[in-house]
């Protein structure tokens, strides 16, 4: 029988990429800890490690191990933490992934609640790009996503909650749009000097295949994949963007006042999808967070404080128009 001992250590091993490495983080001798990984590969009855003098890396075997074993451990802790607890309240570790925007859109609303609602849970919200969070979802190292594409995996359970539109932004004193201007066309928008996300990223994509469609190129100036660096470089006057309204929610505490323009002959759409993990392996507590992040969102639609976001009805109407989202 597999030793739970034995697959912490494996896992630390995986991620530090050495056994010296792995050894000073479990503070335990690194004789001793191949001496349990043996033990392991010998139940298993294949190599699980490539060692190399740069240190170590999964086989394949190994791999398909870590990537169980990470998500096992993880669920074993959080069935001895409610084991152990005094209360009946929902308790337990829930890992959120979300990109920058949508943090600065929900992410202070969601924790809020959460802390209120249930105080026994431990949110762990995880910011990155999407292709990164979307990496994290697929190993199983998250319980909730939110992502642009429905098809990152078969094995999660996806549902849309919401579409966010795009705007050209600059600051309030930026001369680059000529004031009392509400709105631009999009040849408009391809004359003037883009800060833009690099070319990997799913939002700069989206932009290049709509300008690309009408015939023409973007003037793109400086490629940040950093939303602050880029939002900083921007209210420099370095250039404009186009993001979705979240990238600016959170600038009016910074006192900085900006000019959010939808483009008035190609609205740029995107959608937004809830990624969960299979329902048999969502603990409790990720069901409660992504009711409250699914009702964070609802109310943000609901309030139209801010514009730029709708709900899944819109889906809908533009499945069978020619509006590109």
């Amino acid at each position: 029988m597999l030793d739970t001992r034995q697959l912490r250590y494996f896992v630390q091993i995986v991620e530090s990429g050495s056994l010296s490495k792995a050894s000073r983080q479990l503070l335990i001798a690194q004789p001793a800890l191949s001496q349990q990984l043996a033990k392991l590969e010998d139940e298993v009855g294949k190599p699980l490690l490539h060692r190399s003098s740069k240190g170590v890396s999964p086989t394949e075997n190994g791999l398909a191990l870590y990537h169980h074993a990470r998500f096992m451990l993880r669920q074993l802790d959080q069935a001895l933490s409610i084991a152990r607890s005094d209360t009946g309240a929902v308790q337990g570790m829930v890992s959120v992934g979300l990109p920058a925007t949508t943090v600065a859109t929900i992410g202070l609303n969601l924790v809020r609640k959460i802390r209120e609602r249930y105080p026994s849970i431990l949110l762990n919200v995880v910011e990155g790009m999407s292709g990164h969070i979307g990496h994290l979802m697929r190993l199983g190292q998250l319980d909730l996503a939110v992502l642009f594409s429905s098809d990152i995996s078969s094995e999660l359970t996806v549902e849309p909650l919401l579409i966010e539109e795009l705007f050209v932004m600059i600051p309030k004193h930026s001369k680059l749009v000529p004031a009392g201007r509400t709105s631009i066309t999009i040849e408009e928008a391809s004359q003037i000097p883009l800060i833009l996300p690099t070319g990997s990223h799913g939002l700069r994509q989206r932009i290049a295949a709509e300008f690309e469609n009408r015939g023409l190129s973007t003037n793109v100036v400086a490629e940040i994949d950093s939303l602050s660096l880029l939002m900083n470089c921007v209210y420099d006057d370095i250039g404009a963007t186009i993001k979705p309204m979240g990238a600016v929610m959170q600038e009016g505490a910074r006192g900085r006042q900006w000019r959010c323009l939808p483009i008035s002959d190609a609205r740029f759409r995107r959608r937004n999808f809830l990624y969960s993990l299979a329902p048999e392996h969502l603990s409790t507590a990720a069901a409660v967070v992504a009711k409250e992040l699914k009702e964070t969102t609802e109310e943000l639609i609901e309030n139209r404080e801010w514009e730029g976001f709708e709900d899944n009805s819109v889906l809908r109407t533009l499945a069978s128009s020619s509006v590109m989202i």
